[in-house]
């Protein structure tokens, strides 16, 4: 049985990957194909128009990277979309991604430029109460075999093999589109970028859908393309505000107060050396006072906001 596949790619500032992205997929055999500008101040959407066969959806303000594909997905009706990363390169095996994507998600095979498999990324577990504390405080990169960090990363995993499994990347993801709406799309809360995907996953599992590892499918992953232009300190709050706001929806109220004291452990020692490191246009004593926020209103509201905090960071530092 032939799927229909549409592909969603989510841009911001990707002037320098997009139209490789677009032909690559388009190559793939994806005619259906929408880019989703949020706001870029480079050439993005110009680049795009030069491709007549992909319909651009160019908005006046970030939505972030949920807010993009929902509006992606709402632009298709093909039975599948694909989401990808402008910085993902596809390969080959769509058809096949899509046959494991039926009974509702699939991710592939990813690859660095150098060919390498980008184990630890391409395919994970949800992430437990331990593994988000590991990962703040620092652990699991000071000792990337400690068990936690090994069943997170799913280290052990085969990559040659398809199985099941519980969280690939949004970078190269694959989605029955009735089962994306059916769904509720991702949270846009989840503000500009990370956990997005986490979340979903988590939900379209908790919802009794399948997600499956295709081999067969496979893309070149340059990485985090987009969010290496994030001025340093909104990327700080963005991060820990989104694992904030993954921990406070998905944990209960203990677990959620662990991660929140993990955070604010590695936070106020970062806070105090910004005090002595007084580089120009880097606030870290002003960044970690706003993370220690969003830890107060995960435990004490429930809902981690970063939208309204983030107002407040001035200059530069501004999304």
């Amino acid at each position: 049985m032939k799927h229909s596949i549409g592909a969603v790619i989510v841009a911001w500032n990707s002037a320098s990957e997009i139209a490789d992205c677009i032909a690559a997929v388009h190559k793939a055999g994806v005619t259906d194909i929408v880019v989703v500008d949020n706001n870029s101040s480079d050439e993005t959407s110009l680049i795009v128009k030069d491709h007549s066969h992909v319909k651009l959806l160019s908005f006046s303000e970030n939505y972030g990277f949920s807010g993009g594909v929902n509006r992606g997905v709402a632009a298709l009706t093909t039975d599948f979309v694909l989401i990808l990363n402008p910085d993902c390169r596809v390969q080959g095996g769509l058809a096949d991604m899509a046959t494991a994507a039926n009974e509702g998600a699939a991710g592939g095979m990813l690859l660095a430029p150098n060919g390498k498999l980008q184990t630890g990324f391409a395919v994970r577990s949800l992430p437990t109460p331990a593994a988000l504390i590991f990962e703040t405080i620092g652990l699991n990169r000071l000792f990337p075999n400690n068990p936690v960090n090994r069943r997170y990363r799913c280290l052990d995993l085969d990559p040659n093999l398809p199985q099941e499994i519980e969280q690939p990347p949004a970078a190269f993801f694959m989605v029955r589109r009735e089962v994306f709406l059916k769904l509720g799309g991702m949270d846009e809360d989840f503000w500009p970028v990370w956990f997005e995907d986490v979340d979903f996953c988590a939900r379209l599992r908790s919802a009794s859908y399948r997600i499956y590892y295709c081999p067969t499918a496979r893309a070149i992953h340059d990485g985090g393309t987009s969010v290496k232009k994030i001025f340093w300190s909104f990327k700080e709050l963005a991060w820990y505000g989104s694992l904030l706001r993954y921990a406070t929806k998905h944990f209960g109220w203990l677990s959620r107060f662990l991660v929140g004291l993990a955070v604010a452990a590695a936070s106020v020692p970062k806070a105090f050396m910004g005090i002595i490191d007084r580089r120009p246009g880097v606030r870290p004593f002003g960044v970690y006072t706003r993370v220690l926020r969003l830890v107060w209103m995960s435990l004490v509201t429930g809902r981690v906001d970063l939208r309204r905090v983030s107002r407040q960071l001035e200059g530069p530092d501004q999304f």
